[in-house]
């Protein structure tokens, strides 16, 4: 077997998948300022031109292709278009995903179907693509999940689905490459709440128009673990400790979680009432934007320590203080 031995971003090639806006645009951003030459793919050619001439005013190489993750031919296309542009492919992330909020009855089956097109399909098509390449030269496959590939939520049924379906895919793929011996890392990385138009963007059969649920973190702040992920091997890297915390309670306290359904229900409305149409469930699409009830945090403490080695220190801290407020809200 070949040492698994992850180049530095300056020489590497990116694939990024959902690279039009929010997680996807800011990886490409910041990959392509530390030296990367990066591919943007998206089902929005006109978005993605403006993130991709937005890379190229800051001196960047990227290039873009318009797919839709759900069709597998799509795949080997962008596997092909990267090949021909870059001459090699050395992380490959799957990024693409969308969401719908209401309550699993009334959602309808064909949507729910659509949904793991995009966010099931979309990471084992990619994956299945990107492997036979990398297992050849070596490099990373980055699936994107979220916190809710470990615990479900309220009202986003559908979406909680399908992101548990990608971490037992990437788990399952991962033991399968290591017991191949191969040189590629398979990662699962599990944003919390990140301030993007994923709620804009999401199908909504609610009464009013939909929010995330505090603490809530900027795209740039996943970026930076997709991008550590990219140059040392990482199994799986949360983004926020109230994601990892999330997780925690859910395994140690399910019954506790449980109890909190209702304060997640109430923290994903908004006063606005809801619009119709607009989102980009089948086709690319966005509503008017809702204010986002809570502040903005650029960075996630908990993911800087933790891709700096140092992670377990505030890990223990971020526990006692978030299980306390989560107990002081429930008594509340």
């Amino acid at each position: 077997m070949r040492k698994l031995n992850l180049k530095p971003l300056a020489e590497q090639v990116l694939v990024i998948t959902g690279g039009s806006s929010g997680i996807g645009a800011a990886t490409g951003r910041a990959a392509a300022r530390a030296g990367a030459r990066v591919v943007l793919a998206g089902r929005d050619a006109a978005e993605l031109d403006k993130v991709a001439e937005s890379i190229r005013t800051e001196g960047g190489q990227v290039t873009t292709v318009t797919m839709d993750v759900g069709i597998e031919e799509d795949h080997h296309r962008l596997l092909q278009a990267a090949l021909e542009a870059y001459g090699s492919v050395d992380t490959w992330v799957n990024n693409a995903g969308v969401s719908i909020f209401g309550p699993l009855q009334s959602v309808p089956i064909e949507d729910q179907r659509k949904l793991f097109e995009t966010d099931y399909w979309g990471v084992v098509y990619g994956s299945l693509t990107a492997v036979p390449y990398l297992r050849e030269r070596g490099g990373a496959l980055i699936n994107v999940g979220s916190e809710v590939s470990d615990r479900a939520i309220p009202m986003q049924g559908a979406y909680s689905a399908a992101k548990h379906a990608v971490k037992g895919f990437t788990d399952a793929l991962r033991m399968e490459l290591m017991q191949e011996n191969l040189p590629v890392s398979v990662t699962l990385i599990k944003p919390g709440s990140i301030d993007t138009d994923y709620t804009r963007r999401a199908r909504n059969y609610m009464d009013v128009e939909p929010v995330l649920p505090p603490p809530i973190y900027s795209p740039e702040a996943v970026a930076q673990a997709i991008l550590y992920a990219a140059q040392k091997p990482q199994r799986d890297l949360y983004v926020g400790s109230a994601a990892k915390i999330m997780s925690s309670l859910g395994h140690r306290a399910p019954g506790l979680m449980d109890a909190l359904g209702g304060w997640l229900t109430r923290h994903q409305r908004s006063n606005v009432p809801a619009t119709e149409g607009g989102d980009g469930l089948y086709e690319p699409g966005v509503r008017a934007a809702t204010p986002s009830p809570s502040k903005v945090r650029r960075h996630s403490y908990y993911t800087e320590v933790n891709t700096r080695g140092k992670g377990m220190f505030w890990l223990g801290t971020g526990a006692v203080l978030l299980v306390g407020t989560a107990l002081a809200r429930r008594r509340h």
